[in-house]
């Protein structure tokens, strides 16, 4: 008797417990802890590329078939050539590099004409969007025009088992101030729904974290 009396006791409270975790479930794998981040129908006008450490830079010279090379641009930024030593590549577009190479080996050269095609395109962390947590393959990409989540999604080749996909967020600063937004990319990615794909903007840090349960 003594034995089903303290049975008893204990199902209240087992039930109890059972009934928080039943109502606590859907908010916690399905509700963003952030403002969620609406779909928009076209995304940002993307900026001149920038040049960023990383990338390669192939350098022409109209004519100057020895001056002509391909360089990778440091982690300081620069990049050296025949006759021209430690040039500022980073944070400049191929444009601005190919009128600063001219200027350099003007001391050499009469009225050289420079072109600067990039390769190996990896770009400044300013024009990157990084990816950590339950990705596949977390990695920072580097950003292209009209970009979406759905685009970042095929290039870190989706999540992992144990993502909480619709806790995700996307920090982002807008008008100088960090903001931290939802995003719902279990619905995205797993249910196909395509409401929930938003645009990327460069900068981008999308977080996917693991799930609870």
């Amino acid at each position: 008797m003594k034995a089903i009396s303290l049975v008893a006791r204990r199902i209240p409270a087992a039930l109890v417990l059972l009934i928080g975790a039943v109502f606590l479930l859907p908010a916690c794998t399905t509700t963003p802890s952030y403002p969620e981040l609406p779909a928009t129908a076209a995304g940002p006008v993307a900026p001149d590329y920038i040049i960023g450490p990383g990338d390669n830079v192939n350098i022409f010279v109209w004519q100057q078939p020895d001056l002509s090379v391909t360089v990778p641009v440091r982690p300081d930024g620069r990049i050296t050539t025949p006759l021209a030593e430690d040039v500022a590549a980073a944070g400049k577009t191929p444009t601005q590099l190919a009128r600063d190479m001219e200027r350099v080996l003007s001391e050499y050269v009469r009225d050289p004409v420079v072109t600067v095609i990039v390769s190996g395109i990896v770009g400044p962390y300013s024009q990157q969007v990084r990816v950590i947590g339950q990705a596949a393959d977390p990695q920072a990409i580097p950003y292209r025009e009209n970009m979406t989540a759905l685009d970042v999604m095929i290039a870190v080749r989706g999540l992992t088992d144990f993502a909480a996909g619709n806790r995700a967020s996307i920090v982002r600063v807008v008008d100088g101030e960090t903001k931290q937004f939802g995003v719902r990319l279990d619905d995205l990615v797993k249910r196909g729904d395509i409401s929930a794909n938003v645009h990327m903007l460069p900068g981008d840090i999308l977080v996917i974290p693991e799930t609870w349960f």
